[in-house]
């Protein structure tokens, strides 16, 4: 079985750097969002979104630094 088929694309050129640090960004937000309604989570049993949110941001401030350096490796 052998279809023709046409070539792969070529990669997109994308700021890796800029999309990471705006996802880092949001689980900030998130992050001082839920230690604001820190309270009214706890009442709801949801307390452990701020957790998660902490994860994330620092998960995320992790993959900034690691999408800077690869950047500067280039």
């Amino acid at each position: 079985m052998t279809a023709n088929r046409r070539p792969d694309p070529e990669p997109l050129e994308t700021d890796d750097v800029a999309i990471v640090t705006f996802g880092a960004v949001l689980w900030v937000v998130a992050l001082v969002l839920t230690l604001v309604l820190n309270q009214e989570l706890a009442e709801q049993d949801r307390d452990s979104w701020v957790w998660v949110a902490a994860a994330g941001s620092f998960l995320g401030l992790v993959g900034v630094r690691y999408v800077r350096r690869r950047r500067a490796r280039r």
